[in-house]
This record gives structure tokens, C-alpha cells and sequence, in this order.
């Protein structure tokens, strides 16, 4: 009986171990976002590593209660309710992407464009109507675009070039354990692709 357990903790170990090598850099990413830090130097976004240890945390204990849900949208759920509950102390400016906009502004421009999770679900998700949704993250665009027509000098395209945020895809359908790498990335040049300066 022993052994038994012992092999199927090792084997949800495994599961574990190959979902985060898959996917964690793209939740980290996602994490950063939110959290408005800076994604380079390394070390500089110690939040949003501290946000998503949590979160993948609670994903590894809830791991044999999955029943075929995406481990990557069960990781991504819990990010979003752990940053909203701790939003209070993502207020400061620190010099990421993201760092003009409010936290409500950044979950739902994060969850909408980046992760393209759907207008009716992020609402859920969040405990917003639909529309508020709508409205936060148009206005999280308009600042977006405002803030990018401001710092785009010669070479750089100008106003409106279309390095903003791309809008929502199609969502995806389930992927298994190990997936999540897979996940289409943000545009060239978008403020969402890793790395790119505030």
C-alpha cells in the first residue's frame, strides 16, 4: 500500500515537474504583468515569483483533484484571485510594462489580451458584469496607446504603429499536463512580449 502511494507521488511529482517547465516561464511572465515589475534584470520581479510560487503551490496540492482540467488554467485562475485579493500592494509604480495602469486595469487587460481569456470569463472569474469588463479594458487600451504615442520617436513608427496590445484571440481549447508552452505569445513588439521595456 506504501509503495503504491509512494509511486503515485512520485508520478504526480513528475506531472508536476514537466507543467512547470512547460508553462512557468509563461506564467511568470503573466505574474510580472500584473505585478507592474520590471522583467529584466533578474531578481527585479521578486513579487510576481513570490505570487506565482503560491499559486503554482496550490495547483500541485489540488493536482490529483484536476479531473482533466488545464492545470495551466487552474495556475492562471489562482494568479488572478491572489493578485485581486493582494492588489492593495501593487500600487506603487515599479517600472514595468504595465506600471500606468491600475490593478484592476492590469488583471483585466492581462487576463483579456495576453492570456485572451474570454470577456464573459474573466468576468466570472473576477465577480464583474460583463460590460465593466468591457469598459476596463478599453480604457486600460486607451491609456496604453496614449502612454506608447508619448515615448514613439523617429525610427520607432510613431503614433499608433501598431506595437500596442493585439486584442483577443480565440480562446484554446484543454491541454493535458506539461502543456502551456505551446501558447500562442503576444505580438513583436507588443508591450507584452517578455522583456520589453517599460
Amino acid at each position: 500500500m506504501r509503495e503504491r502511494q509512494t509511486h503515485r507521488d512520485r508520478l504526480r511529482a513528475q506531472e508536476f515537474e514537466a507543467f512547470v517547465a512547460g508553462a512557468g516561464g509563461r506564467l511568470l511572465h503573466t505574474a510580472t504583468l500584473l505585478t507592474a515589475e520590471p522583467a529584466t534584470p533578474a531578481g527585479a520581479n521578486v513579487r510576481a515569483e513570490r505570487l506565482l510560487r503560491a499559486a503554482l503551490a496550490r495547483t500541485y496540492a489540488e493536482w490529483d483533484g484536476l479531473r482533466g482540467e488545464d492545470p495551466y488554467d487552474r495556475t492562471r485562475q489562482e494568479l488572478a484571485v491572489r493578485f485581486a485579493r493582494e492588489s492593495w500592494r501593487h500600487r506603487r509604480p515599479l517600472g514595468g510594462v504595465l506600471d500606468r495602469l491600475a490593478p484592476l486595469e492590469r488583471l483585466v487587460l492581462v487576463l483579456r489580451l495576453y492570456e485572451e481569456v474570454g470577456e464573459d470569463q474573466t468576468a466570472a472569474l473576477l465577480g464583474l458584469p460583463a460590460d465593466r469588463v468591457r469598459a476596463v479594458c478599453d480604457r486600460s487600451i486607451a491609456v496604453m496607446r496614449t502612454a506608447e504615442r508619448g515615448t514613439a520617436g523617429p525610427g520607432r513608427g510613431g503614433p499608433g504603429a501598431g506595437s500596442g496590445p493585439r486584442g483577443p484571440g480565440a480562446g484554446s481549447g484543454p491541454r493535458g499536463p506539461g502543456a502551456g508552452s505551446g501558447r500562442r505569445g503576444p505580438a513583436a513588439g507588443s508591450p507584452f512580449a517578455s522583456g520589453a521595456a517599460p
